[in-house]
């Protein structure tokens, strides 16, 4: 079977079910996003290493963001049904794994940081941003279709959890952060004596 087919050479592709949209469609740039967040965190684990103790929680985000992307390029009215898995675990599966990673670091995160540090906390900060840009794009695709409550919490709590990787990765490293300001609520705390902890 040859990888191309030619049909997209006006601009549009195929979605779930059969239906065409033009490439920027919103379906297609929301799907998109989450490709080329996919791409990113491969590149992660291929710096990382095959040994890594993060590699098999990886390879399940690799895996469940290509279940999502096949449900979020399945219109609501398309009669086919998607027998691919739906992670109903992920919101829950990136608490656990945060608060792992926080109890092990030697540091609260109480500041808004630079991204940077070395080459994986940096990665990691790539995959955050273009997983809020997904998000950006999922919340235009919910104006026009429905999608799966999964989803939504799934991908929002996965930037959370790329956040949480970068300091891990800089607190292990022993790299010091580049700190930017104290998270609004924190100021708030600081400056206001009725406030308590």
């Amino acid at each position: 079977m040859k990888i191309y087919t030619k049909k997209g050479d006006k601009g549009t592709t195929g979605l779930f079910g059969g239906k065409r949209v033009d490439k920027d469609d919103i379906r297609v740039e929301c799907v998109g996003t989450l490709d080329e967040v996919n791409s990113t965190i491969g590149m992660l684990r291929v710096k990382l290493g095959t040994t890594h103790e993060w590699q098999p929680n990886l390879h399940k985000i690799q895996k469940d963001l290509m279940d999502m992307m096949s449900h979020l390029a399945r219109p609501s009215d398309t009669t086919k049904i998607n027998t691919n898995p739906m992670p109903v675990d992920g919101p829950e599966f990136c608490e656990a794994w945060i608060d792992e990673l926080e109890n092990a670091m030697t540091h609260p995160s109480d500041y808004f940081i630079l991204p940077g540090g070395n080459e994986i906390s940096a990665l990691c900060h790539m995959v955050r941003t273009q997983m809020r840009r997904g998000e950006r794009r999922l919340v235009s695709l919910l104006k026009t279709d429905q999608v799966d409550d999964t989803i939504p919490a799934y991908i929002n709590r996965l930037s959370d959890l790329f956040f949480t990787l970068s300091r891990a990765e800089m607190d292990k490293a022993g790299v010091a952060e580049e700190k930017w300001q104290l998270f609004l609520y924190k100021r708030f705390k600081k400056t206001d004596p009725e406030v308590k902890s």
